[in-house]
């Protein structure tokens, strides 16, 4: 199975330089749909209710303390990701791609996986409640898709 570096790399070969929140949110977004389209997880780290949206923190781990991350920044092998785990990372960054980090943060603050992982914890307040493939599987299937 494809991981969220994996992931990661395939999004920064495809867009270029990103903030790393940027990078978190897409990351977040091509596991939320790819649930959603595909039935099935596209990598099985955790995602985490962060203060500023989801986090996968296996990921972060890997990229703490930058800012900007680019193409080779993220150990992770772009070339594991399948033609269709490709196809439904290309829509997400299609939809998502220009949209700044902090867009993508806010919306997170007002969808319900976040929102309900986070639930009786102050938007301010560190935690590292997961937020649920279920709960995503749940909340995006109910949206029109965006493909």
């Amino acid at each position: 199975m494809t991981t969220a570096h994996d992931v990661a790399a395939y999004i920064l070969d495809e867009l270029g330089p990103v903030s790393a929140m940027k990078l978190q949110k897409l990351v977040y977004y091509s596991q939320a749909w790819h649930l959603v389209w595909e039935d099935g997880m596209l990598f099985e780290d955790e995602i985490q209710a962060w203060t500023h949206g989801p986090v996968i923190p296996a990921l972060f781990k890997s990229h703490s303390g930058k800012f900007q991350l680019q193409a080779g920044d993220i150990d992770g092998d772009a070339a594991a990701l399948s033609t269709r785990q490709q196809k439904v990372v290309d829509q997400v960054l299609e939809f998502y791609g220009d949209k700044s980090s902090q867009w993508l943060s806010d919306l997170t603050h007002f969808e319900a996986p976040w929102k309900g992982a986070r639930r009786g914890i102050s938007d301010a307040a560190r935690a590292s409640v997961e937020i649920t493939p279920e709960s995503m599987m749940e909340y995006y299937s109910s949206l029109a898709p965006i493909n």
